[in-house]
């Protein structure tokens, strides 16, 4: 009996690690703005993917939940933070729907991602990636106005580098694969 308390107690440590691992990095990739046209990239969304690819969809969803929570308490994690507000004042601001987002696409990243098709991983990763955007257009909407152009300033400048970062984590799903066998 103390066996099983043991490792279930060292396979939560093990969770517990790797979300809190995790979250650091997806804080470190919301600060890398790498240039890029027509608009700086950060690496969240990439990160956001491969949480979900390597970590599984009930590890990764924990893991940006966390990042979330984090940032919803006042540690300035989120792109833009300190400098435009950090906490709850930020979280709810135009990227909130981007944020809840990160979700959706953690989970669906690990829950419909493996495939030894390259085409059929692109495609998975871009529907993962694109409820990311859907939500981010419909709070931006939301909270701007929808006589506004929500499509032409929440995502057709960020589409090319997300392709691009879509093709990264494509071409890492082999090795992803080998990683998820430690978790």
């Amino acid at each position: 009996m103390e066996l099983v308390k043991s490792l279930k107690q060292s396979k939560l440590l093990k969770y517990v690690f790797f979300a809190l691992i995790g979250s650091i990095i997806l804080a470190i990739s919301s600060k890398i703005k790498i240039p890029f046209y027509p608009v700086p990239m950060t690496m969240q969304t990439l990160v956001v993917l491969l949480i979900g690819a390597s970590l599984g969809w009930r590890l990764g969803v924990a893991t940006i939940s966390l990042y979330l929570f984090e940032g919803i308490i006042g540690l300035p994690i989120f792109s833009g933070t300190p400098e435009k507000g950090i906490g709850i004042v930020y979280f709810t601001g135009p990227t909130m729907g981007y944020l809840i987002g990160f979700i959706v696409a953690g989970f669906l990243a690990g829950k419909f991602i493996y495939d030894n098709n390259y085409i059929k991983t692109f495609l998975k990763l871009t529907f993962a990636t694109s409820f990311i955007y859907l939500l981010g257009m419909l709070w931006l909407g939301t909270l701007i106005g929808w006589d506004k152009p929500i499509f032409k300033l929440g995502a057709q400048p960020f589409l090319l580098a997300e392709l691009f970062k879509i093709l990264i984590a494509t071409l890492l799903i082999n090795q992803i694969k080998k990683f998820r066998k430690f978790i």
